[in-house]
């Protein structure tokens, strides 16, 4: 059954049918639509265009329905029915006749739709927000346990100063609170009910859209219906927060497939996440975290095309608004299976601590050391970088570290150096300097755990 047969004299063709269907997808919204006719039949009760006893037959008939759907929502796809919409109220119309035909008055398939969509978006909204917090959880933790393994920090790929591991987790522990920010920040503007709107200029009941929208866990009803109908901005936004989140997954996975490479051999992933090669038996691939690089690109993918949907879309409703829900739908699931995916990795990987620390006495990471010492010597910061790239440049030609250059050899670039410049330039001594708020000092370090155990409840 259409919702719109009335105007039309002919058959639609059955390819195009198809082509306008979007039943193959949007029936995930099956649950928000009952949610949603439940709370806008109680509307009409109020308005008189539903008795009480109607109104309570429609939303047993819903609730009944709801409890067939669950128990296999994927039989709504062989009904060929048009939309989600449509399938309900056939499927409601079967259960108690003409009494369902009832329900839509004063309602437009327009207001209908992005309500649902809105109502699907904060629940998963709830999902993400939760997935993240396990994830930073995961973080604190592998932290907290490796709070005194020195490794390299990197710049442009190459070793620059000496950090803990323990301080890299944090970083990631950073940008996942960032990603929960943005999703507390969206949920505000998305827990708007349009319900109410109608096709384009309102409806024509007195409907109290303002007790409708709490009734159904909005904050407040839309101001505006030619806007209401036709606002996807949520739906950007989430695809905005999606792809951040994503180029942070991205970020993450990149560097465990270095530091898990023979070239750096900083940790080595669990079996229960790489797999092998069909050719090369030594081969342990780190698959799980390529993929979660690669699907980055394909949630960056689903907010282009968002982005070029809407763009000079003409107000009000078009159906172009109907390539909103795909990409949608499988970029936060893309989302939350990675955010998943990242918990397992780091959560099941072993920290080579000899190799971190080897690689961290290595590359003159504590050069910088040496011109923090000159200042603190009187020497100007300029004057002391250049005579501490000069004391570099003679270790690399003497193949030592600086660690083993001979006290005599630091005085040929200046007669401040004494003795002391040897526990100046230790590891330790480099990561303990750094005590300002942010720092890699352990005691900062621990300092930012605490926070985040609180922050997050961990007991």
């Amino acid at each position: 059954m259409t919702l719109w047969g009335g105007r039309f004299t002919t058959e639609s063709n059955k390819f195009f049918k198809e082509f306008n269907s979007s039943l193959s997808f949007d029936y995930v919204l099956a649950k928000e639509d009952i949610f949603a006719s439940i709370a806008w039949s109680k509307s009409l009760k109020e308005n008189g265009i539903l008795n009480q006893k109607e109104q309570n037959i429609i939303e047993n008939a819903l609730t009944s329905l709801l409890e067939d759907i669950q128990k296999n929502l994927k039989s709504i796809l062989v009904s060929g029915s048009e939309d989600i919409h449509s399938w309900i109220e056939t499927n409601l119309i079967q259960k108690i006749g003409i009494l369902g035909k009832k329900l839509h008055t004063g309602r437009s398939r327009n207001d209908q739709i992005t309500t649902d969509l809105k109502l699907w978006c904060k629940n998963q909204l709830s999902i993400l927000l939760n997935s993240i917090t396990k994830l930073q959880k995961i973080f604190v933790s592998i932290a907290e346990s490796n709070h005194d393994v020195i490794m390299p920090g990197y710049t442009h790929l190459q070793r620059a100063q000496p950090i803990t591991f323990s301080y890299w987790c944090l970083a990631y522990v950073e940008m996942l609170r960032r990603d929960s920010s943005r999703l507390k920040d969206i949920f505000k503007r998305l827990n708007i009910s349009p319900l109410g709107s109608g096709a384009v200029s309102g409806t024509a009941w007195k409907i109290d859209r303002k007790k409708l929208a709490l009734s159904m866990g909005f904050d407040s009803a839309t101001r505006n219906s030619l806007d209401s109908v036709s606002d996807r901005d949520y739906v950007i936004e989430l695809l905005s927060a999606a792809s951040i989140g994503m180029i942070h997954l991205s970020r993450f996975s990149e560097d465990l497939i270095f530091f898990n490479s023979r070239e750096a051999d900083f940790i080595e992933l669990s079996d229960s996440i790489t797999s092998g090669s069909s050719l090369m038996p030594q081969k342990k691939n780190p698959d799980a975290l390529e993929l979660i690089r690669a699907k980055c690109g394909r949630v960056h993918g689903s907010l282009v095309s968002i982005l070029i949907v809407l763009k000079a879309l003409p107000l009000s409703y078009n159906k172009d608004m109907q390539e909103d829900k795909e990409g949608l739908f499988d970029s936060l699931k893309t989302w939350n299976d990675c955010l998943s995916m990242a918990g397992l990795v780091i959560n099941n990987l072993t920290v080579n601590r000899v190799s971190c620390r080897k690689a961290a006495e290595k590359g003159y990471l504590n050069a910088t050391e040496i011109a923090d010492y000159l200042v603190q010597k009187g020497m100007p910061f300029r004057e002391a970088h250049n005579i501490s790239g000069q004391i570099v440049l003679r270790a690399i030609q003497e193949k030592k570290s600086l660690n083993d250059l001979e006290l005599m050899i630091f005085q040929k670039y200046s007669q401040l150096i004494k003795k002391d410049i040897y526990k100046n330039i230790t590891l330790e001594s480099c990561l303990e300097k750094r005590s300002s708020q942010g720092g890699v000092a352990p005691s900062q370090v621990y300092l930012e755990i605490m926070k985040a155990k609180k922050r997050l409840n961990i007991l």
